[in-house]
């Protein structure tokens, strides 16, 4: 029976790195395609979204049917659990990608502006390494990886900042620009809540290393077990 579950968990393990890497390679897609105006590759993001989402639901379905089957204690249980939460918050991420794929098609031929294009790019190249990161993190059950993530996450929020700021500035220079000044705002505001989703998979790595509860983004901690 051990050896079998072993074997799912590992089958388990996979899948959901599985997943991770295909948001990671979404979101890389959807940045790029904004930068370039590239409307066909952003269809094709919104086309497949489905495929990120049947992912969830299957290792949805495998977690539970193998908490019923095994009845995992401590450290087996919360490895499961983890990847329950966890696939959520990929998930979700997901779906920004797919929130950044369709600003892409409604931003058009609106004009740019180099520097928020710049900060799309640098924010973009965060985030993807960020999931790559916090899928390591997980491979390697390193806690103290996932907690440097949290920092990461900051530096979203402050371009995040930066990008309204300037939005805002053009806007009350040229009217005209403000349907492509909130496309860009939108888009900031996607890439920051993937570093707030990627910052949640962070938690859940660190409860699988220590049954602890955190809040990265926060100064107060919770206990479990």
């Amino acid at each position: 029976m051990r050896r079998l579950f072993d074997d799912e968990l590992a089958e388990l393990d996979a899948d959901f790195t599985e997943m991770g890497m295909l948001v990671s390679e979404v979101i890389q897609k959807s940045v790029n395609a904004f930068i370039e105006r590239d409307a066909v590759t952003a269809q094709s993001i919104i086309d497949h979204d489905h495929d990120i989402n049947e992912r969830e639901i299957a290792l949805e379905k495998k977690t539970f049917e193998m908490i019923a089957l095994y009845q995992p204690v401590t450290t087996d249980l919360r490895e499961i659990v983890t990847i329950l939460k966890a696939v959520s918050d990929l998930e979700r991420a997901g779906d920004h990608a797919r929130n950044i794929a369709h600003s892409t098609i409604k931003m058009g031929e609106k004009q740019k502006v180099a520097e928020l294009e710049q900060l799309m790019a640098e924010m973009g190249q965060m985030t993807t390494k960020m999931v790559q990161d916090v899928l390591a993190a997980y491979v390697n059950k390193d806690d103290h990886e996932a907690r440097s993530l949290a920092d990461v996450d900051r530096q979203l929020d402050h371009l995040n900042h930066r990008v309204r700021s300037l939005s805002y500035h053009a806007m009350s220079r040229d009217a005209t620009f403000e349907t492509g000044a909130s496309i860009y705002l939108n888009v900031a505001q996607d890439l920051s809540r993937i570093g707030d989703y990627v910052t949640n998979v962070c938690e859940w790595i660190i409860y699988l290393r220590s049954g602890k509860i955190v809040e990265l983004n926060s100064a107060s901690e919770g206990t479990e077990d």
